[in-house]
C-alpha cells in the first residue's frame, strides 16, 4: 500500500522503509520538475531574439531586446517571493503538494506565453500579459529550488545523500541544455522568418507538456513530513526562522552568495565573455560552452559522492578556497587564449571547482534547518542570495568591462568566494547536527 494518502498525509516512518528503487523513483520525480522549471525559464531568454518584435513592435531592435530582458529580470526578482511562499507551503502542507503547485504554475506560465496574442492583436495588453506570465514563472522557479532540494535531501538514502542530492544540479544544467537543444532543432528546420512569425511558440508548448509529465510523476511521490510536523505552530513561520535559526540563515546566505555568483559567471555569462573578451565567434563559443556544460553536468554525482566520504563542510571549504585562489588566474589566462580547446579546458577546471558547491548546495542548506522550517529556510535564503549576487553577475561583469576595469570582476568573484570559505570554516559540520531526518 502507498504510504501517502490522497491528501498528502504521511506515515512518519514510511520514508525510513523505502527501498532503493522507491528512493530513486522519488529523486527522478522531484528532479524532473527542476529540469522542466529551468527549461522553461531559460527558453524565454534564448527565444527573445525571435519574439521581442511581436510584443514591442514600435521600438528599435535594441530597445525590443531590452524590454524583453527587463521582463526576464522581473521574473528573477520574483524568486525571493517564491522561496518564501513555497517554503511556507512545503513546511505547512507538505513537500509533495508544494512541488506539484510549483510545476503546475510553470506549466500555466508557459502555456500563456505560447498562446499569447501579439501587440498587433491586443495592443499594450500583450506585453502586460507577457510580464504576468514571467512573474508566475519567476515565482515558480523561486519556489522550486527550496522544495525540491529539501525533498531530495529527506528522501535520499542515508550515507549517499550527497550523491542523490547532486541530481538537482544535473537537472538544472540539463534544463538549460535541453532549451539550447530544442532551439537548435527548430533553427535547423524553420527559417528565421518562420521562427519570428510562429516558431518561437513551440518551445513553450514543449515546456508545458513536459511540466504535465513531471506533475504526473510527482503525484505519486511519498510525503516526507508527518502531519504533526506540518501542524506545528512554527511550521513555515518566517518569524520563527529568523528568531530561532538566524545563524543558519545568515550562514546559507554567506556561502550561497559566492556559490551563485561564480556559477553564473562560468555558465550563463561565460558565452558572452568568450565572444566579447576572448574574441571567439558566437557559434564557436556556443559549442565550447555546450561541451563544458555537459561535462559539468556529469561531474555533479561525482562530487556529490565525494562529499559523502569527506563531509559537506570539507567540500564547502575546498570550494571557497580553490575558487578564491584560482578564479583570477583562470579568467586572466582565458582572456588571452587562442584555442577553443584550451578555453574549454580552463572553463571545465573552473566548473570542477564550482561542482564542490553546486553538487551539494541544496543538501547542505537543508541540513542546516529543522524539519518545520526546512523548506522555508532553504528556499528563502537561497532565493535572496541568488537574486542579489547570481542574478546580477552578468550586469556587474559588463559594467566593469564598459568602465575599462574588467579584471575587477574577477577579483569580485574571488572575494565573494573567499567569504564563502570563511563562512564554511566557521559553521559546524551539518552532517553532525542531527537535524536532517
Amino acid at each position: 500500500m502507498d504510504s501517502t494518502s490522497a491528501t498528502g498525509a504521511a506515515d512518519p516512518h514510511a520514508i525510513e522503509h523505502l527501498t532503493s528503487r522507491q528512493r530513486i523513483y522519488a529523486i527522478v520525480g522531484a528532479s524532473s520538475g527542476n529540469l522542466v522549471e529551468w527549461f522553461d525559464f531559460y527558453i524565454y531568454s534564448f527565444c527573445a531574439l525571435y519574439f521581442s518584435s511581436a510584443f514591442f513592435p514600435k521600438a528599435n531592435p535594441t530597445v525590443q531586446l531590452l524590454n524583453t530582458a527587463g521582463i526576464f529580470a522581473a521574473g528573477f526578482l520574483m524568486r525571493p517571493v517564491g522561496g518564501w511562499l513555497f517554503g511556507r507551503i512545503a513546511d505547512r502542507y507538505g513537500r509533495r503538494n508544494a512541488m506539484m503547485i510549483s510545476v503546475l504554475m510553470m506549466c500555466g506560465g508557459s502555456l500563456l506565453i505560447a498562446a499569447l496574442p501579439t501587440y498587433a492583436t491586443i495592443g499594450t495588453a500583450a506585453p502586460f500579459l507577457l510580464l504576468v506570465a514571467r512573474l508566475f514563472q519567476g515565482l515558480s522557479v523561486g519556489g522550486e529550488y527550496g522544495t525540491s532540494a529539501t525533498y531530495m535531501s529527506e528522501v535520499a538514502e542515508p550515507g549517499r545523500k550527497g550523491f542523490y542530492a547532486s541530481f538537482q544540479y544535473v537537472t538544472l544544467i540539463g534544463g538549460q541544455l535541453a532549451a539550447l537543444l530544442v532551439l537548435g532543432i527548430l533553427q535547423l528546420f524553420l527559417s528565421h522568418d518562420e521562427l519570428v512569425a510562429w516558431g518561437w511558440r513551440i518551445p513553450f508548448v514543449v515546456g508545458a507538456c513536459a511540466a504535465l509529465v513531471s506533475l504526473y510523476l510527482r503525484r505519486s511521490l511519498h510525503e516526507t513530513t508527518s502531519e504533526s510536523e506540518r501542524k506545528s505552530e512554527t511550521a513555515g513561520s518566517l518569524g520563527s526562522l529568523l528568531r530561532h535559526h538566524r545563524a543558519a540563515f545568515v550562514t546559507v546566505l554567506g556561502f550561497t552568495a559566492g556559490g551563485s555568483l561564480i556559477f553564473y559567471a562560468f555558465t550563463t555569462y561565460m558565452q558572452k565573455y568568450l565572444v566579447n573578451t576572448v574574441g571567439m565567434s558566437t557559434p564557436t563559443a556556443s559549442r565550447v560552452m555546450t561541451v563544458c556544460l555537459l561535462i559539468y553536468m556529469a561531474l555533479q554525482p561525482v562530487f556529490g559522492a565525494l562529499s559523502d566520504r569527506i563531509g559537506r563542510r570539507t567540500s564547502m571549504i575546498a570550494f571557497g578556497a580553490l575558487a578564491a585562489i584560482f578564479t583570477v588566474p583562470i579568467m586572466t589566462t582565458l582572456r588571452g587564449v587562442q584555442s577553443p580547446v584550451m578555453a574549454g579546458v580552463l572553463i571545465t577546471c573552473a566548473l570542477a571547482i564550482v561542482s564542490l558547491y553546486s553538487s551539494i548546495g541544496g543538501l547542505i542548506k537543508a541540513e542546516m534547518f529543522p524539519v518545520e522550517v526546512r523548506a522555508l529556510g532553504v528556499g528563502f535564503s537561497y532565493a535572496i542570495a541568488n537574486a542579489l549576487f547570481g542574478g546580477s553577475a552578468e550586469y556587474v561583469a559588463l559594467w566593469f568591462k564598459s568602465a575599462g576595469h574588467e579584471s575587477n570582476f574577477y577579483w569580485y568573484v574571488s572575494i565573494m568566494c573567499a567569504i564563502a570559505c570563511i563562512v564554511a570554516i566557521r559553521m559546524p559540520d551539518p552532517t553532525r547536527r542531527g537535524l536532517l531526518k
